[in-house]
């Protein structure tokens, strides 16, 4: 029993002192791993959802001044957020400055890297301008400010320095301090102005979606229908382009203008309807303030600055050059575009634009594209350095223009600086960012080759948003003149090109796959064909083409813009829209149908009826043709004038040659000779009298009238007989006998006339030319603007 005793004893001692020692070396763990630097084991943090200098989030939402001065004070501000699962303690918040930046791609490799690397991040700048944030629980966020004289950065040389914001703090698990967290941002210094500034081209494009259809509302003042109320948001106060033409009058740009957008305002300005969600009926539009006032202050904005009009609507010419060029007629608009762009801009703004300017979508070109572009009388093509790629080595960023061949210029945009705008620039940290990678790009650019004055373009994307267009004009106003200078887009593209640059046009082959899938189909050019062809067929009748011509012209160029390659289906229900209606339009000039109808005698008329259910007078040809001419002819064709609203009658003359049916056509002729309508088919039946009959019953006439006569005057005689001799014996008898050869008389002499042919009322109604004559009026013609 004692031996059981001291066993189990020895075996509780054991265990305890096994327990003890375990314990002490996991107390003595977080101690080695920071004596070795050896991080703590995965597992052990397996619950987070962050580790090590991706800890804990930090944003950067706002730095100024953008490209600060010797004499300026850094301010910093933006906020951390601790994304582990576990408190963050002793947390402080420091500004790193690191090394400059070697060129262009450093800038690229450098704003991609994510977590801490040191010797690449700098070290942390003097701790009296650090903010101490203490305890940061888990998922919490704090705000933060540093500010730190720009003297105090000991920055050196010219050149884009690396600042970083860093989180300095422990974990439970390793509680020594270690960087949780950095986000790094760039800083252009500039000491003084450089040898030879960079000339700076902005395109700023004022450039919007489709909002008008062919409609117009049943009125003399042709009232628009618009497809929706959306540009009226963007016209005010804080809208989108309202918000680009009030950052952009302040700025050295050059305007680019779609002067279909100019034209939908300017129709905004007087009444306007807008289709209801539902598709049925419109509503009132209520935008005519927020369109004046924009276009006001358009015009003020534009004053003494370049404006450049691209074709109106803006015409999708990749799409042209690959698609639309195997469909005939379909380049020819093109053409048009480009001249009733210059009317436009020049009417309503007041400014003479140039027009001589072809811009491909996100400047991607090949040598179909520049073919396309140029055969409408642009001889400058806006490209971008990642389609016009250099392939010479050059060690620098040449200048823009550069000749392609033909007299024509390739103004090349700079890749980097056009898309450095085109994320979600509504967060703080995205837009503080941008700015300051941008402002690092063009000051690297200077750098490059600090003795050669090279021109440098941007050509952004089409439609910025607000805070798109807001972080664009913060980057402008940052730019301090130290090493860039304002160009306009005409004097980019007059630029001497740089001899080593690339002039070579990219071949078809070589268009992104990315963009291609997002061109206009070929259908859609057979499609704005076919209405075309309507159009041309419709044009030649009306009397008031402008009311006609004008909108649907505009609405075809509207079916190839460039803003349908965001809305492929909306694309497909606008051109059925105006190709429905505008030939709903042509049937309101018809022929009226004609049932069968019955001619007696050997001439008689025949009516044909055309009614015209537009609002405008319309003139037309009508023509009769006979199918078997040898029986029936019918008189030359007539030339018909029939007022909106009214109906007209036509009649024709015909002559019958002999009995029976004959099929006749009527058809309805342009003035120009072109068939209108369908042709329109019925049966006359002809009942002709011939001379033989009328022979006939002539002489059956004639003998019942001497009958009578002899008759007459043999009663006569023998009544006189009678009377002489008192008697009635042989003159009695022979009277007799007369009458019995009276009886015996051809039938055919007692012919009723009252049997003759009298000629059918025809089946058509009487002409009608008042307004109550007229079928439904309809809507008539819808126009727009």
């Amino acid at each position: 029993m004692a031996d059981a005793a001291d066993l189990r004893g020895t075996t509780s001692a054991r265990a305890r002192r096994w327990l003890r020692r375990t314990a002490a070396l996991l107390a003595a763990a977080p101690m080695l791993a920071g004596l070795t630097q050896i991080p703590a084991a995965p597992a052990a943090h397996a619950e987070s959802k962050a580790t090590g200098s991706r800890s804990v989030d930090v944003s950067i939402t706002s730095l100024t001044p953008t490209a600060p001065e010797k004499s300026d004070t850094l301010t910093v501000s933006g906020t951390v957020t601790n994304d582990t699962k576990g408190t963050v303690s002793g947390a402080r918040v420091g500004l790193r400055v690191g090394p400059t930046m070697s060129g262009r791609s450093a800038i690229d490799t450098t704003a991609h890297r994510t977590g801490y690397t040191e010797g690449l991040d700098g070290t942390e700048i003097d701790g009296k301008y650090a903010k101490k944030i203490g305890k940061l629980a888990a998922g919490s966020s704090r705000d933060f400010s540093l500010s730190i004289p720009v003297d105090q950065l000991h920055l050196g040389e010219n050149g884009v320095y690396q600042l970083g914001v860093s989180l300095t703090g422990g974990t439970s698990a390793q509680p020594w301090p270690q960087v949780l967290g950095i986000e790094r941002t760039f800083l252009p210094w500039q000491s003084g102005p450089s040898q030879k500034k960079s000339q700076l081209t902005y395109l700023w494009p004022l450039i919007s979606a489709t909002h008008v259809t062919a409609r117009t509302d049943n009125d003399e003042d042709r009232t628009p229908i618009f497809r929706d109320d959306r540009l009226a948001k963007e016209l005010a106060p804080g809208g989108r382009l309202q918000q680009m033409v009030a950052l952009g009058k302040n700025l050295p740009i050059t305007w680019v203008i779609d002067p279909d957008l100019l034209a939908t305002v300017d129709a905004m300005t007087k009444k306007y309807e807008v289709q209801n969600p539902s598709g049925n009926g419109t509503r009132a539009g209520r935008g005519q303030t927020v369109a004046k006032q924009w276009l006001d202050s358009l015009q003020k904005a534009v004053d003494g600055k370049q404006v450049v009009a691209l074709p109106f609507a803006d015409p999708d010419l990749a799409s042209l050059a690959h698609r639309g060029k195997n469909v005939t007629g379909a380049l020819s608009h093109l053409q048009g575009a480009t001249e009733l762009a210059s009317t436009t801009v020049e009417t309503i703004l007041g400014v003479r634009p140039r027009t001589d300017f072809a811009w491909p979508v996100e400047g991607a070109v090949d040598s179909s594209i520049v073919d396309v572009a140029t055969s409408a009388g642009a001889h400058n093509v806006i490209a971008r350095s990642d389609s016009l790629r250099e392939t010479g080595g050059l060690s620098y960023t040449p200048t823009a223009a550069r000749q392609i061949g033909g007299g024509n210029t390739a103004v090349v945009a700079d890749a980097r600086l056009s898309t450095a705008f085109t994320g979600d620039m509504s967060k703080a940290e995205n837009s503080t960012l941008a700015i300051q990678r941008f402002l690092a790009q063009s000051q690297m650019i200077n750098l490059q080759a600090p003795d050669r004055q090279r021109n440098i373009v941007v050509a952004p994307q089409r439609t910025p948003t607000t805070s798109q267009a807001q972080a664009m004009a913060a980057a402008m106003e940052g730019l301090s003149g130290q090493w860039t200078q304002p160009l306009s887009l005409g004097q980019a593209a007059k630029a001497k090109p740089d001899p080593s640059a690339t002039q070579r046009v990219p071949s078809t082959r070589s268009y992104p796959r990315s963009l291609r899938a997002r061109e206009l189909p070929t259908e859609a050019f057979d499609r704005i064909q076919e209405t075309q062809k309507t159009l041309d067929n419709f044009e030649p009748i009306l009397t008031a083409k402008y009311r006609v011509v004008t909108p649907f012209g505009n609405a075809i160029r509207r079916e190839m813009s460039t803003s349908w390659r965001s809305e492929a289906q909306n694309a497909t229900g606008f051109r059925h829209d105006v190709q429905t209606y505008l030939s709903g339009l042509t049937r309101k000039v018809r022929l009226v149908p004609k049932t069968d109808m019955t001619l007696s005698g050997r001439s008689a008329t025949v009516p044909v009826t055309v009614q015209n259910n537009l609002v405008q007078s319309v003139e037309l040809r009508l023509v009769l043709r006979s199918q078997q001419g040898n029986r029936l002819a019918v008189s030359d064709p007539q030339l018909v004038n029939v007022e909106g609203g009214h109906s007209q009658s036509v009649k024709f003359g015909t002559t019958a040659n002999a009995n029976g049916p004959v099929w006749v056509s009527a058809q309805l002729y342009t003035p120009d000779g072109q068939p209108y309508g369908k042709e329109m088919m019925f049966e006359v039946n002809v009942t002709e009298i011939t001379s033989t009959v009328i022979l006939v019953i002539a002489g059956g006439v004639l003998l019942l009238v001497l009958a009578g006569v002899r008759i007459y005057v043999q009663r006569k005689r023998a009544a006189a007989r009678s009377g002489e001799d008192g008697g009635d014996g042989e003159d009695a008898e022979e009277a007799h006998g007369q009458d019995e050869d009276d009886s015996e008389a051809p039938e055919t002499d007692r012919c009723d006339p009252a049997h003759a042919l009298v000629p059918e009322q025809p089946s058509d109604p009487a002409p009608d030319t008042g307004s109550q004559s007229a079928g439904p009026s309809g809507s008539g013609e819808k126009v727009d603007h």
